[in-house]
Protein backbone atom coordinates (compact mmCIF):
# COMPACT_ATOMS: atom_id res chain seq x y z
CA UNK A 1 0.00 0.00 0.00
CA UNK A 2 1.35 3.39 -0.97
CA UNK A 3 1.59 5.87 1.87
CA UNK A 4 -0.40 9.13 1.68
CA UNK A 5 2.06 11.82 0.68
CA UNK A 6 3.54 14.09 3.32
CA UNK A 7 3.48 17.57 1.76
CA UNK A 8 4.16 20.08 4.55
CA UNK A 9 4.74 23.01 2.16
CA UNK A 10 1.28 22.58 0.71
CA UNK A 11 -0.51 22.48 4.06
CA UNK A 12 0.90 23.39 7.46
CA UNK A 13 3.87 25.46 6.24
CA UNK A 14 2.81 27.44 3.12
CA UNK A 15 5.79 27.50 0.77
CA UNK A 16 5.96 31.25 -0.01
CA UNK A 17 5.75 32.32 3.62
CA UNK A 18 8.08 29.54 4.77
CA UNK A 19 10.69 30.42 2.16
CA UNK A 20 10.71 34.09 3.23
CA UNK A 21 11.25 33.08 6.86
CA UNK A 22 14.05 30.70 5.90
CA UNK A 23 15.76 33.29 3.72
CA UNK A 24 15.62 35.80 6.55
CA UNK A 25 17.20 33.29 8.93
CA UNK A 26 20.00 32.44 6.49
CA UNK A 27 20.83 35.90 5.17
CA UNK A 28 24.62 36.26 5.41
CA UNK A 29 25.14 32.58 6.29
CA UNK A 30 27.32 30.06 4.48
CA UNK A 31 24.73 27.31 4.40
CA UNK A 32 21.59 25.97 5.98
CA UNK A 33 18.21 24.42 5.32
CA UNK A 34 14.80 23.58 6.70
CA UNK A 35 14.39 19.85 7.33
CA UNK A 36 10.80 18.66 7.81
CA UNK A 37 10.02 15.09 8.84
CA UNK A 38 7.14 12.73 9.49
CA UNK A 39 7.92 9.34 10.98
CA UNK A 40 5.95 6.37 12.22
CA UNK A 41 7.13 3.04 13.55
CA UNK A 42 5.69 -0.23 14.82
CA UNK A 43 7.35 -3.00 16.80
CA UNK A 44 5.85 -6.33 17.86
CA UNK A 45 7.65 -8.70 20.25
CA UNK A 46 6.41 -12.26 20.74
CA UNK A 47 8.21 -13.72 23.75
CA UNK A 48 7.76 -16.92 25.73
CA UNK A 49 4.67 -17.97 23.80
CA UNK A 50 2.71 -14.74 23.89
CA UNK A 51 2.66 -11.21 22.51
CA UNK A 52 4.79 -9.32 24.98
CA UNK A 53 4.96 -5.87 23.36
CA UNK A 54 3.01 -4.06 20.67
CA UNK A 55 4.10 -0.46 20.19
CA UNK A 56 3.29 2.23 17.66
CA UNK A 57 4.89 5.66 17.55
CA UNK A 58 4.29 8.65 15.30
CA UNK A 59 6.00 12.03 15.20
CA UNK A 60 6.53 15.02 12.98
CA UNK A 61 8.47 18.23 13.20
CA UNK A 62 11.07 20.48 11.63
CA UNK A 63 14.67 21.48 12.21
CA UNK A 64 16.08 24.79 10.94
CA UNK A 65 19.85 25.11 10.59
CA UNK A 66 22.00 28.16 9.92
CA UNK A 67 25.76 27.70 9.36
CA UNK A 68 28.45 30.37 9.47
CA UNK A 69 32.09 29.21 9.37
CA UNK A 70 32.39 26.54 12.09
CA UNK A 71 29.34 27.72 14.02
CA UNK A 72 25.95 26.08 13.64
CA UNK A 73 22.66 27.47 14.89
CA UNK A 74 19.90 24.89 15.18
CA UNK A 75 16.31 25.06 16.35
CA UNK A 76 13.57 22.46 16.08
CA UNK A 77 9.91 22.02 16.93
CA UNK A 78 7.10 19.49 16.76
CA UNK A 79 4.74 22.33 15.89
CA UNK A 80 4.50 22.62 12.11
CA UNK A 81 3.24 26.19 12.06
CA UNK A 82 4.51 29.54 10.72
CA UNK A 83 4.63 30.88 14.27
CA UNK A 84 6.89 28.11 15.50
CA UNK A 85 9.05 28.46 12.39
CA UNK A 86 9.50 32.19 13.02
CA UNK A 87 10.68 31.53 16.58
CA UNK A 88 13.07 28.85 15.33
CA UNK A 89 14.45 31.20 12.68
CA UNK A 90 15.22 33.83 15.29
CA UNK A 91 17.14 31.27 17.36
CA UNK A 92 19.11 29.72 14.49
CA UNK A 93 19.89 33.21 13.19
CA UNK A 94 22.08 33.86 16.24
CA UNK A 95 24.82 31.70 14.69
CA UNK A 96 25.00 33.98 11.65
CA UNK A 97 25.60 37.17 13.63
CA UNK A 98 26.40 40.10 11.35
CA UNK A 99 26.60 37.80 8.35
CA UNK A 100 29.32 38.10 5.76
CA UNK A 101 29.23 34.46 4.75
CA UNK A 102 29.63 33.10 1.23
CA UNK A 103 26.54 31.11 0.33
CA UNK A 104 27.36 27.56 -0.77
CA UNK A 105 25.94 26.04 -3.95
CA UNK A 106 23.10 23.64 -3.32
CA UNK A 107 23.27 19.85 -3.74
CA UNK A 108 23.03 18.44 -7.24
CA UNK A 109 19.58 17.01 -8.02
CA UNK A 110 18.91 13.33 -8.61
CA UNK A 111 16.03 11.28 -9.99
CA UNK A 112 17.42 8.05 -8.59
CA UNK A 113 15.29 5.89 -6.30
CA UNK A 114 17.04 3.21 -4.23
CA UNK A 115 14.02 1.72 -2.46
CA UNK A 116 10.25 1.53 -2.48
CA UNK A 117 8.12 4.38 -1.12
CA UNK A 118 5.34 2.08 0.05
CA UNK A 119 4.31 2.02 3.70
CA UNK A 120 5.63 -1.21 5.26
CA UNK A 121 3.43 -0.84 8.35
CA UNK A 122 0.05 -0.78 6.61
CA UNK A 123 1.22 -3.17 3.90
CA UNK A 124 0.29 -6.13 6.12
CA UNK A 125 -2.62 -6.44 8.55
CA UNK A 126 -2.05 -6.65 12.29
CA UNK A 127 -3.51 -10.20 12.55
CA UNK A 128 -1.14 -11.42 9.82
CA UNK A 129 1.84 -10.03 11.71
CA UNK A 130 0.76 -11.63 14.99
CA UNK A 131 0.15 -14.98 13.31
CA UNK A 132 3.59 -14.82 11.67
CA UNK A 133 5.25 -14.29 15.06
CA UNK A 134 3.22 -17.15 16.51
CA UNK A 135 4.34 -19.42 13.68
CA UNK A 136 7.98 -18.42 14.22
CA UNK A 137 7.68 -19.31 17.90
CA UNK A 138 6.15 -22.71 17.17
CA UNK A 139 8.62 -23.51 14.39
CA UNK A 140 11.67 -22.68 16.53
CA UNK A 141 10.41 -24.82 19.40
CA UNK A 142 9.84 -27.76 17.08
CA UNK A 143 13.39 -27.56 15.73
CA UNK A 144 15.00 -28.88 18.91
CA UNK A 145 13.54 -30.26 22.17
CA UNK A 146 16.19 -28.33 24.11
CA UNK A 147 14.61 -24.99 23.17
CA UNK A 148 13.21 -23.43 26.35
CA UNK A 149 12.54 -19.90 25.17
CA UNK A 150 11.89 -18.14 21.86
CA UNK A 151 11.68 -14.42 21.17
CA UNK A 152 10.56 -13.11 17.78
CA UNK A 153 10.47 -9.45 16.81
CA UNK A 154 8.91 -7.75 13.83
CA UNK A 155 9.63 -4.05 13.30
CA UNK A 156 8.71 -1.60 10.56
CA UNK A 157 8.99 2.14 10.11
CA UNK A 158 8.48 4.87 7.53
CA UNK A 159 10.37 8.15 7.51
CA UNK A 160 9.33 10.93 5.13
CA UNK A 161 11.51 14.01 4.78
CA UNK A 162 11.35 17.19 2.77
CA UNK A 163 14.24 19.65 2.69
CA UNK A 164 13.86 23.29 1.68
CA UNK A 165 16.83 25.49 0.82
CA UNK A 166 17.00 29.26 0.63
CA UNK A 167 16.92 29.22 -3.19
CA UNK A 168 13.48 27.60 -3.08
CA UNK A 169 14.68 24.14 -4.12
CA UNK A 170 13.04 21.25 -2.29
CA UNK A 171 14.30 17.69 -1.97
CA UNK A 172 12.04 14.84 -0.88
CA UNK A 173 12.75 11.28 0.26
CA UNK A 174 10.53 8.48 1.60
CA UNK A 175 12.45 5.85 3.56
CA UNK A 176 10.95 2.53 4.61
CA UNK A 177 12.65 0.12 7.02
CA UNK A 178 11.76 -3.41 8.13
CA UNK A 179 13.38 -6.12 10.19
CA UNK A 180 12.61 -9.56 11.64
CA UNK A 181 14.71 -11.03 14.46
CA UNK A 182 14.60 -14.46 16.10
CA UNK A 183 16.34 -15.44 19.36
CA UNK A 184 16.33 -18.82 21.08
CA UNK A 185 17.62 -20.19 24.38
CA UNK A 186 18.65 -23.83 24.69
CA UNK A 187 19.09 -25.78 27.91
CA UNK A 188 21.18 -28.91 28.28
CA UNK A 189 22.43 -30.49 31.52
CA UNK A 190 21.63 -27.33 33.44
CA UNK A 191 23.54 -25.07 31.02
CA UNK A 192 21.71 -22.43 29.03
CA UNK A 193 23.00 -20.68 25.89
CA UNK A 194 21.39 -18.35 23.38
CA UNK A 195 21.57 -17.61 19.70
CA UNK A 196 19.96 -14.98 17.53
CA UNK A 197 19.63 -14.09 13.87
CA UNK A 198 17.78 -11.42 11.97
CA UNK A 199 17.86 -8.79 9.31
CA UNK A 200 15.91 -6.69 6.86
CA UNK A 201 16.38 -3.47 4.96
CA UNK A 202 14.54 -0.71 3.12
CA UNK A 203 11.94 -3.14 1.85
CA UNK A 204 8.35 -4.13 2.51
CA UNK A 205 7.34 -6.83 4.96
CA UNK A 206 6.17 -9.31 2.30
CA UNK A 207 9.53 -10.99 1.89
CA UNK A 208 10.31 -11.05 5.61
CA UNK A 209 7.05 -12.72 6.65
CA UNK A 210 7.48 -15.39 3.97
CA UNK A 211 8.20 -18.67 5.81
CA UNK A 212 11.24 -19.28 3.62
CA UNK A 213 12.87 -16.16 5.09
CA UNK A 214 12.00 -16.44 8.78
CA UNK A 215 12.54 -20.19 8.93
CA UNK A 216 16.13 -19.61 7.78
CA UNK A 217 16.55 -17.03 10.55
CA UNK A 218 15.16 -19.44 13.15
CA UNK A 219 17.50 -22.22 12.02
CA UNK A 220 20.48 -19.86 12.15
CA UNK A 221 19.58 -18.72 15.68
CA UNK A 222 19.33 -22.36 16.75
CA UNK A 223 22.66 -23.21 15.10
CA UNK A 224 24.44 -20.46 17.03
CA UNK A 225 22.86 -21.55 20.32
CA UNK A 226 23.96 -25.15 19.71
CA UNK A 227 27.51 -23.94 19.00
CA UNK A 228 27.51 -21.98 22.25
CA UNK A 229 26.36 -25.04 24.21
CA UNK A 230 29.53 -26.79 23.07
CA UNK A 231 31.87 -23.83 23.64
CA UNK A 232 34.88 -24.00 25.93
CA UNK A 233 36.63 -21.06 27.62
CA UNK A 234 38.49 -18.86 25.15
CA UNK A 235 42.29 -18.67 25.18
CA UNK A 236 44.11 -15.42 25.87
CA UNK A 237 47.15 -13.85 24.29
CA UNK A 238 48.49 -12.36 21.07
CA UNK A 239 47.62 -14.64 18.18
CA UNK A 240 46.53 -14.91 14.58
CA UNK A 241 42.86 -14.16 13.93
CA UNK A 242 40.63 -14.88 10.97
CA UNK A 243 37.46 -12.80 10.78
CA UNK A 244 34.47 -14.24 8.92
CA UNK A 245 32.64 -12.45 6.08
CA UNK A 246 29.65 -10.13 6.42
CA UNK A 247 28.63 -9.00 9.90
CA UNK A 248 32.19 -9.11 11.37
CA UNK A 249 32.63 -5.95 9.28
CA UNK A 250 31.18 -4.21 12.34
CA UNK A 251 34.74 -4.20 13.66
CA UNK A 252 35.83 -2.35 10.49
CA UNK A 253 32.93 0.08 10.93
CA UNK A 254 33.76 0.95 14.52
CA UNK A 255 37.53 0.71 14.71
CA UNK A 256 38.25 2.34 11.35
CA UNK A 257 35.10 3.85 9.86
CA UNK A 258 34.47 6.49 12.50
CA UNK A 259 38.07 7.61 12.19
CA UNK A 260 37.45 8.37 8.50
CA UNK A 261 34.55 10.75 9.11
CA UNK A 262 35.31 14.32 8.09
CA UNK A 263 34.63 16.14 11.34
CA UNK A 264 37.08 14.08 13.38
CA UNK A 265 39.80 14.66 10.77
CA UNK A 266 39.13 18.37 10.35
CA UNK A 267 39.48 18.79 14.11
CA UNK A 268 42.57 16.58 14.24
CA UNK A 269 41.03 14.17 16.75
CA UNK A 270 41.11 11.08 14.51
CA UNK A 271 43.97 8.59 14.51
CA UNK A 272 44.01 9.10 10.71
CA UNK A 273 44.18 12.91 10.74
CA UNK A 274 46.91 14.29 8.46
CA UNK A 275 47.51 10.96 6.72
CA UNK A 276 45.73 11.61 3.43
CA UNK A 277 47.66 9.99 0.56
CA UNK A 278 49.70 7.80 2.88
CA UNK A 279 49.63 4.05 3.29
CA UNK A 280 47.55 3.27 6.35
CA UNK A 281 46.66 -0.36 5.57
CA UNK A 282 48.23 -3.43 4.06
CA UNK A 283 48.44 -3.55 0.27
CA UNK A 284 45.31 -4.99 -1.25
CA UNK A 285 43.00 -3.44 1.35
CA UNK A 286 40.28 -1.28 -0.21
CA UNK A 287 37.49 0.16 1.93
CA UNK A 288 34.36 1.90 0.64
CA UNK A 289 31.34 3.65 2.07
CA UNK A 290 28.45 3.20 -0.34
CA UNK A 291 25.01 4.65 0.25
CA UNK A 292 23.78 3.72 -3.23
CA UNK A 293 23.15 -0.03 -2.83
CA UNK A 294 19.43 -0.64 -3.49
CA UNK A 295 17.26 -1.70 -0.55
CA UNK A 296 20.11 -1.89 1.96
CA UNK A 297 19.63 -0.79 5.56
CA UNK A 298 22.33 1.88 5.38
CA UNK A 299 21.39 3.22 1.95
CA UNK A 300 19.86 6.66 1.38
CA UNK A 301 18.70 8.15 -1.91
CA UNK A 302 19.77 11.55 -0.57
CA UNK A 303 21.36 12.39 2.75
CA UNK A 304 19.72 14.63 5.34
CA UNK A 305 21.09 17.76 3.68
CA UNK A 306 19.72 16.79 0.25
CA UNK A 307 23.02 15.58 -1.25
CA UNK A 308 22.65 12.40 -3.32
CA UNK A 309 24.40 9.43 -1.76
CA UNK A 310 27.59 8.20 -3.38
CA UNK A 311 29.95 5.25 -3.61
CA UNK A 312 32.97 6.71 -1.83
CA UNK A 313 36.39 5.05 -1.78
CA UNK A 314 38.09 5.69 1.56
CA UNK A 315 41.14 3.40 1.35
CA UNK A 316 42.47 2.13 -1.97
CA UNK A 317 45.11 -0.59 -2.05
CA UNK A 318 46.13 0.44 1.46
CA UNK A 319 46.32 4.20 0.68
CA UNK A 320 44.04 6.70 2.43
CA UNK A 321 42.22 8.52 -0.38
CA UNK A 322 39.06 10.00 1.09
CA UNK A 323 36.92 10.91 4.07
CA UNK A 324 33.14 10.88 4.54
CA UNK A 325 31.80 14.43 4.45
CA UNK A 326 28.73 16.46 5.17
CA UNK A 327 28.39 19.94 3.64
CA UNK A 328 29.87 21.97 6.49
CA UNK A 329 33.00 19.89 7.00
CA UNK A 330 33.52 19.51 3.26
CA UNK A 331 33.45 23.29 2.80
CA UNK A 332 35.84 23.89 5.69
CA UNK A 333 38.24 21.22 4.36
CA UNK A 334 38.02 22.46 0.75
CA UNK A 335 36.52 19.28 -0.69
CA UNK A 336 33.15 18.17 -2.06
CA UNK A 337 30.34 16.72 0.08
CA UNK A 338 30.08 12.94 -0.23
CA UNK A 339 26.43 12.40 0.69
CA UNK A 340 27.20 11.45 4.30
CA UNK A 341 25.38 14.26 6.12
CA UNK A 342 22.99 12.32 8.35
CA UNK A 343 20.82 13.01 11.38
CA UNK A 344 18.67 10.85 13.63
CA UNK A 345 15.61 13.05 13.27
CA UNK A 346 14.37 16.62 12.84
CA UNK A 347 15.52 17.28 16.42
CA UNK A 348 19.18 16.79 15.47
CA UNK A 349 21.67 18.67 13.29
CA UNK A 350 23.41 16.62 10.57
CA UNK A 351 27.01 15.45 10.80
CA UNK A 352 29.27 13.09 8.82
CA UNK A 353 28.05 9.51 9.26
CA UNK A 354 28.61 6.18 7.58
CA UNK A 355 26.06 4.44 5.33
CA UNK A 356 27.17 0.95 4.14
CA UNK A 357 30.86 0.58 4.96
CA UNK A 358 32.73 -2.46 3.71
CA UNK A 359 36.06 -3.91 2.60
CA UNK A 360 36.42 -5.40 -0.87
CA UNK A 361 37.40 -9.02 -1.25
CA UNK A 362 40.67 -10.57 -2.41
CA UNK A 363 41.54 -13.72 -4.31
CA UNK A 364 42.12 -16.29 -1.57
CA UNK A 365 39.85 -19.19 -0.75
CA UNK A 366 38.44 -18.64 2.78
CA UNK A 367 39.28 -22.18 3.89
CA UNK A 368 42.91 -21.65 2.83
CA UNK A 369 43.16 -18.56 5.04
CA UNK A 370 41.91 -20.40 8.10
CA UNK A 371 44.30 -23.25 7.30
CA UNK A 372 47.24 -20.82 7.53
CA UNK A 373 46.59 -20.17 11.22
CA UNK A 374 49.12 -21.90 13.47
CA UNK A 375 47.74 -20.66 16.78
CA UNK A 376 44.68 -18.45 16.88
CA UNK A 377 40.93 -18.17 16.53
CA UNK A 378 38.35 -17.90 13.76
CA UNK A 379 35.77 -15.24 14.72
CA UNK A 380 32.48 -15.50 12.85
CA UNK A 381 30.05 -13.40 14.92
CA UNK A 382 30.35 -10.24 17.00
CA UNK A 383 28.34 -8.58 19.72
CA UNK A 384 29.00 -5.28 21.44
CA UNK A 385 32.23 -3.33 21.52
CA UNK A 386 33.91 -0.10 22.55
CA UNK A 387 36.12 2.21 20.47
CA UNK A 388 38.13 5.33 21.24
CA UNK A 389 38.03 7.49 18.08
CA UNK A 390 41.13 9.49 19.01
CA UNK A 391 43.45 6.49 18.94
CA UNK A 392 41.30 3.80 17.31
CA UNK A 393 41.65 1.39 20.24
CA UNK A 394 38.86 -1.18 20.32
CA UNK A 395 37.50 -4.05 22.40
CA UNK A 396 34.93 -6.36 20.75
CA UNK A 397 33.21 -9.44 22.11
CA UNK A 398 32.76 -12.50 19.90
CA UNK A 399 29.38 -14.26 19.83
CA UNK A 400 30.70 -17.13 17.71
CA UNK A 401 34.36 -18.08 17.48
CA UNK A 402 36.49 -21.22 17.14
CA UNK A 403 39.94 -22.28 18.29
CA UNK A 404 42.36 -22.94 15.42
CA UNK A 405 45.64 -24.83 15.87
CA UNK A 406 47.96 -25.89 13.07
CA UNK A 407 45.32 -25.02 10.48
CA UNK A 408 42.61 -27.17 12.06
CA UNK A 409 39.36 -25.64 13.28
CA UNK A 410 38.66 -26.99 16.75
CA UNK A 411 36.10 -26.39 19.46
CA UNK A 412 33.99 -23.25 19.67
CA UNK A 413 35.15 -20.83 22.35
CA UNK A 414 33.15 -18.69 24.73
CA UNK A 415 34.08 -15.32 26.20
CA UNK A 416 36.56 -14.29 23.50
CA UNK A 417 37.26 -10.58 22.99
CA UNK A 418 39.40 -8.93 20.35
CA UNK A 419 41.60 -6.06 21.51
CA UNK A 420 43.66 -3.72 19.36
CA UNK A 421 43.64 -0.42 17.51
CA UNK A 422 42.31 0.27 14.04
CA UNK A 423 45.45 1.84 12.58
CA UNK A 424 47.64 -1.09 13.60
CA UNK A 425 45.05 -3.72 12.71
CA UNK A 426 44.79 -2.39 9.15
CA UNK A 427 48.50 -2.97 8.61
CA UNK A 428 48.37 -6.45 10.12
CA UNK A 429 45.96 -7.79 7.49
CA UNK A 430 47.77 -10.68 5.80
CA UNK A 431 45.25 -11.88 3.25
CA UNK A 432 41.69 -11.39 2.03
CA UNK A 433 39.17 -14.01 0.98
CA UNK A 434 37.14 -13.98 -2.23
CA UNK A 435 33.85 -14.15 -0.27
CA UNK A 436 33.01 -10.50 0.43
CA UNK A 437 29.49 -10.27 1.87
CA UNK A 438 27.30 -7.59 3.39
CA UNK A 439 25.57 -8.10 6.72
CA UNK A 440 21.92 -9.26 6.74
CA UNK A 441 20.62 -5.79 7.62
CA UNK A 442 20.71 -5.24 11.36
CA UNK A 443 23.22 -2.47 12.11
CA UNK A 444 22.68 0.75 14.07
CA UNK A 445 25.40 3.32 14.62
CA UNK A 446 25.69 5.74 17.51
CA UNK A 447 27.58 9.03 17.45
CA UNK A 448 27.23 11.99 19.80
CA UNK A 449 23.91 10.64 21.02
CA UNK A 450 22.43 10.14 17.56
CA UNK A 451 21.50 6.74 16.10
CA UNK A 452 21.14 5.94 12.41
CA UNK A 453 20.78 2.65 10.49
CA UNK A 454 23.93 1.41 8.75
CA UNK A 455 25.32 -1.57 6.86
CA UNK A 456 28.70 -3.29 7.11
CA UNK A 457 30.56 -5.96 5.17
CA UNK A 458 33.86 -7.63 4.43
CA UNK A 459 35.41 -10.86 3.14
CA UNK A 460 37.17 -13.40 5.31
CA UNK A 461 40.18 -11.50 6.70
CA UNK A 462 43.38 -13.05 8.06
CA UNK A 463 45.25 -10.85 10.55
CA UNK A 464 48.49 -11.18 12.48
CA UNK A 465 49.21 -10.23 16.05
CA UNK A 466 45.77 -9.36 17.43
CA UNK A 467 45.25 -9.57 21.19
CA UNK A 468 42.60 -12.07 22.21
CA UNK A 469 41.14 -11.67 25.66
CA UNK A 470 39.64 -14.72 27.33
CA UNK A 471 40.42 -17.28 29.97
CA UNK A 472 44.12 -18.00 30.23
CA UNK A 473 45.09 -21.54 29.32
Amino acid sequence: MKNADFRPFESSLPLDETLKTLQSALAGADDGELFVERRKSEALVFDDGRLRTASYDASEGFGLRAVRDEVTGYAHSTDLSPTALTRAAETARLAVGDGGGTWADGPKPTNRRLYTDEDPISGQSFPVKIETLREIDAFARDLDPRVVQVSATLAASLQEVEILRADGVTVRDVRPMTRVNVSVILEQNGRRESGSAGGGGRIGLDGLIDPTDWQAKAREALRIAVVNLEAVPAPAGVMEVALGPGWPGILLHEAIGHGLEGDFNRKGSSAFAGLMGQQIAARGVTVLDDGTIPDRRGSITVDDEGTPSQRNTLIEDGILVGFMQDRQNARLMGVEPTGNGRRESFAHAPMPRMTNTYMLGGNAEPADLVAEIKDGIYAVGFGGGQVDITNGKFVFSCTEAYRVENGKVGAPVKGATLIGDGATALKQIRALGNDMALDPGMGNCGKQGQWVPVGVGQPTVLMDGLTVGGAAT
